[in-house]
């Protein structure tokens, strides 16, 4: 595998594994946090930023492109929670989760598509959550910007198909990150109870979705969602 990727959110956790896991199979990756990078190899580039950030998103990509050439895969990984009742849920807290959940993802995914479309092809992969269709009481504003990013997979899996271009989403089962480190446990647990299978999602899981989804045989694969545990099951 020989690809050129950008992978947001990679300083710690999925992100982290996702950029490990493809350089491991001879893949350049560029990634993109807040906060600083640990990861160590000849083909990481670390760019440190806040996704919501136009001007910085812009030149990233810009940068990337120069020294890469291409972009293959981008994966808008870069994602936070906040679990609360809604009427306590202060309006500073809505806004910090939109921008990095929905706006991260959106300026990613259109500055990347600029590159790709050159090409005549990418591969866009979203994080949505269980969350979305499980309707969760709490998560609220967490929910709702990630059901934000289904919406704008559907919508740009529509007007980039013909550029050669898919966006899929994949929405993990809780799986064990620091995302969910404050949320109580007994949430979790009726959370996991809910689902078909009934146990914490692995990267195992996440990473076997994420690969179907940038293959180059699935050209005919995009503007899908694809839950984990069974959450629509």
């Amino acid at each position: 595998m020989n690809q050129f990727f950008i992978i947001t959110g990679t300083s710690q956790g999925i992100g982290k594994e996702l950029a490990e896991y493809y350089l491991d199979k001879g893949c350049k990756i560029a990634g993109a946090d807040i906060n600083n990078g640990s990861i160590k190899h000849e083909n990481y580039i670390h760019y440190i930023l806040d996704v919501s950030d136009e001007k910085k998103v812009s030149s990233m990509v810009k940068d990337v492109s120069k020294k890469f050439s291409q972009i293959d895969v981008l994966i808008n990984n870069a994602g936070m929670a906040s679990m609360n009742h809604f009427l306590l849920t202060p309006d500073k807290t809505a806004h910090k989760v939109f921008n990095t959940n929905f706006f991260g993802t959106f300026l990613f995914t259109r500055e990347t598509a600029k590159i790709m479309m050159k090409k005549k092809y990418g591969r866009i992969v979203n994080f949505s959550t269980v969350a979305v269709s499980y309707k969760l009481e709490g998560e609220a504003v967490y929910a709702a910007s990630k059901a934000a990013i289904e919406n704008l997979t559907c919508v740009t899996a529509k007007e980039l198909g013909e550029m050669g271009i898919t966006v899929n989403a994949i929405g993990p089962t809780p799986v064990k990150t620091a995302l969910i480190r404050n949320v109580p446990e007994n949430k979790i647990q009726e959370l996991i109870d809910r689902q078909a299978v009934k146990r914490f999602g692995e990267f195992r899981d996440i990473i076997n979705v994420i690969d179907f989804f940038i293959s180059e045989k699935s050209d005919l694969v995009t503007g899908q969602v694809v839950y984990l545990g069974g959450a629509n099951a």
